[in-house]
């Protein structure tokens, strides 16, 4: 491992050197970061919610954490299902009519779907933070899409772990390039700089 792996967040409350930001939680905005900018050492990887940056070598709990943020997103959803059924009942009781019934499913089904959609684009690609705060009420509404995107992703990866880890890799990647570009053959220009003179 490089220098920097040993100043990097491992998720129990220290973040190291450089502060890297939350992102990634269930529907959760991303907060836009340029993994480029990191310390005098190279580029410093994103921390993600609940994982810290163990994602980068898979250690430090990373598995267990895996498993923690997959049942308790999926306990979440379903409490959140037993509140919305309830809720139904009321409507039930109330007698507020079959129509009125029947919107209500179908505005937290689309929501849901929606919600579900957009949290999991958010794993792949940056979205437009704008659009996501324009879509923040029909999110809230389909929250129980968002727990169920983030249960399904954490069955493969930490959620968001792709696409950090690739903005990582071309940060470090373009820092390697530009550090080869200054030590390249310094002697060569230690005498240009004296024919200079």
């Amino acid at each position: 491992m490089s220098e920097e792996s040993g100043k990097r967040d491992t998720g129990h409350g220290e973040t190291g050197k450089a502060e890297t930001g939350k992102a990634g939680g269930p529907g959760g905005t991303p907060r836009p970061r340029d993994p480029g900018t990191g310390s005098a050492g190279g580029p410093e990887p994103e921390a993600l919610r609940f994982f810290g940056t163990t994602w980068v070598d898979h250690d430090h709990g990373y598995a267990l954490r895996r498993a923690g943020v997959a049942a308790g997103s999926l306990a979440a959803a379903a409490a959140g299902c037993f509140v919305l059924r309830f809720a139904y009942q009321g409507l039930e009781i109330a007698k507020v009519g079959s129509f009125v019934n029947l919107l209500v499913v179908v505005v937290f089904a689309v929501c849901s779907a929606i919600a579900f959609r957009r949290t999991w684009e958010s794993y792949g690609k940056r979205l437009d933070p704008q659009t996501q705060q324009s879509l923040r009420s029909m999110l809230a509404i389909g929250f129980i899409g968002m727990l169920l995107a983030y249960f399904f992703r954490s069955l493969t990866e930490a959620p968001g772990e792709k696409l950090r880890r690739a903005e990582y890799e071309t940060a470090r990647t373009q820092y390697e390039r530009r550090t080869s570009r200054r030590t390249r053959n310094p002697a060569a220009r230690s005498s240009q700089r004296k024919r200079k003179r």
